[in-house]
């Protein structure tokens, strides 16, 4: 038996992933603050009215698009999980290597996702959509001390939120030493 795609449904999944690659692009652009159904419409470079078909409110953009990066995320974490397991490695340098570039070339997207997850903070209908990046991370991570994981997880915010403010991103060789120092054992 033959499965059958349905068109529609498969076009407005990929309208969605457009509108939410344009609103991260505002953000990078603009920020938060720039985000709007038209400049959303106009960065997609379709009309307006597809935004607001497919996201009827700003703060259901803004959740789909913290959802989808909580997502990409993942699927990223998984990889280097996968690669330094099969490296037997704990995974310093993997670590490291994607948060340079987090801080390097994807340095605008990493900027826009820390502006929609602080905007949580203010918003407290985007907070389990921003919340669900520590929870993937719970899951796919297995740890025997939940507090020591939890210091990893906000060394790693601090670093990427130090290295957005530095003048010159750091690289995967400097990040390396305080990365092990985070995957220490207690």
């Amino acid at each position: 038996m033959k499965l059958q795609v349905d068109g529609r449904k498969a076009r407005g999944d990929k309208r969605r992933a457009e509108i939410i690659a344009a609103v991260l692009r505002v953000i990078e652009r603009d920020g938060v603050a720039g985000v709007t159904h038209r400049t959303v419409a106009a960065e997609a470079g379709i009309p307006t009215a597809s935004t607001t078909y497919h996201f009827s409110s700003l703060d259901d953009l803004l959740v789909a698009t913290l959802i989808s990066c909580a997502r990409d995320m993942a699927t990223e974490v998984y990889w280097m999980i996968d690669r330094a397991r099969s490296r037997g490695s704990r995974g310093a340098e993997e670590v490291a290597g994607l948060l340079a570039e987090a801080l390097g070339p994807q340095r605008g997207r990493t900027m826009a996702e820390y502006e929609l997850y602080l905007l949580a903070a203010r918003k407290p209908e985007l907070r389990p959509a921003a919340r669900r990046w520590l929870d993937v991370l719970t899951s796919m991570v297995r740890h025997d001390d939940e507090v020591a994981f939890r210091v990893f997880l906000a060394g790693i915010d601090g670093l990427l939120i130090q290295g957005l403010i530095d003048d010159e991103p750091p690289s995967a060789e400097e990040l390396r030493p305080v990365v092990d120092y985070l995957l220490k054992p207690a």
